[in-house]
């Protein structure tokens, strides 16, 4: 009976078995299908983020390397350069340029662009040598295209005895700390095991920067020819770096007119917005600060409403100014040229990453007037370049001697281009036998550079503003010239709603170390005459506002010099109202000119001395100095010392450590310039 159900089942189940069968090879078909599908899918998916691996892996490197670079275009010189204002990255170029004299074939290179653990394999080119011209930012900083660099060289443990180095640095003797990144970029690739050939070269520029690297480079060659074997061949000629394209027939939209990196970026404002990529601000306000005396002090205020702009008191502003229109049609009556002229300088050497010394295309006029700094006096190497063009041989010599390293022409260059401060209009002007191609001297000239104010005020209170305070800069010369400071006297013009575009300001910021303390309880004390007080303005409307948002603010206290109260006396009203709103606990001002003897803020430091001790000491006070670097900021700090040594019974050199710590610390910061 079991056997019967089992083998003969009922008819309606036959059909039923049947049926489910179907669906089942169905099903498992199309989950077999399915599997199959999403195997080969999967797979497909896998692979895909493989392969450009594959293709792109070895390409990147090379793409970043100095070294593939180097071997491509059979270079074995390689200058690299920390550069904020565009001297360094000079020097470099000048020394670049020395090595076809020796026989030898150098590249000035950015080290922001490249990948620099691969010094460990400059080894593979014969006869290589690594130049460093670095130049120290702020209070010991590095550029900012060196920061990667000094950043890799703090954390490497790459072994560079291969390496052969040289090291010049670019500093400033008024400052703290004078020369640090070359000292430190000198001193750490010898740590690493890199053979230095030449010793560590320190320019001042408070003396003569130009000087101190002609001394260094005149001393530097032969140390190279000696170690390599090799000789000058006796080279002096004038090398071009770029070639003229004159544009003829061009259309006008892809010209330059004084945009910084994209074109038509003015017209078409994207952000971020940084040094590449200013932001054109409205000034909506400008207005005189001091009431009387010969110079003109002023405060503006530029509009960065839609910017995306963010800024802390403390930052600073870079603006990019415009040279006075007369300099530059001057220069073009001089040399006989058409300043709408629309050329382009293309550089000849088609691997560099330079292609152009400032944007092109462009006209004469735009570069001229937005590109290239044609105030300051020009270097040797210009001299040298332009003696060619000199038709009078006295002429011709006199550049010639200027330009070269025997103490005779360097106190020629000193006293008649550096003291007398003569531009490179008036040594065309005193020089009527040289009349050089505008093209070649475009390509001489140095880039203008952007110039750095510290911000006047709060982002708290001003989010969509930044205020600037400063000094216009004029001067009569040795010669009997005027000169005038390009940025200050460029801002002076930029009346607020007046011919619309004239009131744009390109500008960017740069990020400080300039800070309030995290904790708004601490005390501070600042010292910032003239226009020194400008972050201080802002450190102040920023303790106002935290105030106002009920938190508890320590003591604020403020040291500002001027030299007439009645003339110069910058932000009375508002430093008046902050000390009656009882957010400015103490004020403290130097009229140094009122009286027969000066008064300094430093005199009225010590005048209250106790009470700076007792602010330092008991409640951690944090520091802040702002101004002059080669006086004031001494004065101010040797009075310091004094304060420390005598109340906290300490001797001089404790005394000097314990002002140190506080730097180290960051209870005492600076923010000053010479």
């Amino acid at each position: 009976m079991g056997d019967a159900g089992v083998g003969a089942p009922p008819a309606g189940s036959v059909q039923q078995d049947s049926f489910f069968s179907m669906t089942d090879v169905f099903l498992i078909s199309l989950i077999t299908g399915l599997f199959t599908y999403w195997f080969f899918f999967r797979k497909k998916k896998e692979e895909i983020p493989e392969l450009p691996k594959i293709q792109t892996a070895p390409a990147s490197p090379r793409d970043s390397s100095f070294i593939e670079k180097m071997k491509k275009t059979g270079r074995n010189i390689v200058v690299f350069y920390g550069s904020q204002t565009g001297t360094a990255e000079e020097f470099a170029n000048r020394l670049s340029k020395d090595a076809h004299r020796y026989g030898l074939r150098g590249m000035a290179a950015d080290p922001e662009e490249y990948d620099l653990s691969d010094l460990s394999r400059l080894s593979e080119i014969d006869k290589s040598l690594a130049v460093f011209c670095m130049a120290t930012y702020g209070e010991g900083d590095p550029t900012d295209n060196a920061q990667d660099f000094y950043d890799w060289l703090q954390e490497a443990d790459t072994d560079l005895s291969g390496l052969r180095f040289a090291v010049f640095g670019l500093g400033n003797k008024t400052y703290e700390h004078f020369n640090a990144m070359g000292k430190y970029v000198d001193k750490r690739l010898e740590e690493l095991g890199a053979q230095r050939i030449f010793e560590l070269g320190l320019g001042d520029d408070d003396g003569n920067l130009e000087e101190d690297f002609i001394t260094w480079r005149e001393q530097f060659w032969p140390a190279v020819c000696e170690h390599f074997g090799v000789e000058a061949t006796g080279e002096e000629s004038s090398i071009r770096q770029y070639e003229l394209v004159v544009h003829t027939d061009v259309n006008m939209s892809k010209v330059y007119t004084g945009e910084m990196g994209r074109l038509k970026s003015y017209e078409n404002q994207k952000p971020p917005f940084d040094a590449k990529n200013p932001f054109l601000a409205m000034v909506t306000e400008n207005r005189k600060l001091n009431e009387g005396g010969e110079r003109h002090l002023m405060h503006l205020e530029l509009d960065i409403s839609n910017s995306k702009i963010r800024y802390e008191s403390g930052d600073h502003v870079a603006v990019y100014p415009a040279n006075d229109s007369s300099l530059v049609n001057q220069i073009g009556e001089i040399l006989g040229t058409d300043l709408d002229t629309i050329m382009s300088l293309n550089n000849l050497d088609e691997e560099s990453n330079k292609k152009h010394p400032f944007p092109c295309p462009t006209s004469y006029r735009t570069a001229l007037t937005y590109y290239l700094d044609i105030t300051n006096p020009p270097r040797t190497n210009v001299l040298y370049e332009l003696a060619q063009y000199a038709t009078d041989s006295s002429e011709q010599e006199r550049l010639r001697k200027m330009a070269s390293s025997s103490a005779e022409g360097k106190a020629l260059y000193l006293s008649w281009v550096v003291e007398a401060r003569r531009n490179i209009l008036a040594i065309l002007q005193d020089m009527p036998s040289l009349r050089p191609p505008i093209d070649h001297l475009c390509e001489l000239l140095p880039r203008l550079q952007a110039r750095y104010y510290s911000i006047a005020s709060s982002s708290k209170v001003h989010p969509n503003a930044i205020h600037i305070c400063a000094v216009t800069v004029e001067y009569e010369t040795k010669t009997g010239r005027l000169n005038k400071g390009v940025a200050t006297n460029w801002l002076k013009s930029k009346v607020p709603n007046e011919n619309g575009s004239n009131s744009l300001v390109p500008m960017y910021v740069r990020k400080s170390q300039f800070r309030l303390p995290f904790k708004p309880s601490t005390p501070v004390i600042m010292i910032g005459p003239g226009t020194g007080i400008a972050p201080f303005i802002g450190f102040i409307q920023e303790r106002a506002w935290l105030k106002q948002q009920g938190k508890e603010v320590g003591e604020t206290v403020l040291y500002y010099g001027c030299r007439h109260e009645r003339e110069d006396y910058l932000y009375r009203q508002e430093l008046a109202q902050f000390q009656q709103e009882g957010v400015l606990t103490q004020l403290n001002v130097a009229f140094s000119r009122d009286q027969a003897e000066k008064v300094y803020v430093q005199h009225l430091l010590k005048k209250n001395k106790e009470n700076i001790w007792k602010l330092l000491h008991d409640g951690n006070a944090h520091i802040y100095v702002c101004g002059d670097a080669r006086n004031m900021a001494r004065d101010v700090q040797n009075t310091f010392y004094e304060i420390v040594a005598e109340y906290g019974n300490m001797s001089q050199s404790q005394a000097t450590d314990y002002v140190k710590k506080l730097m180290t610390k960051g209870r005492y910061s600076l923010d000053v310039w010479s």
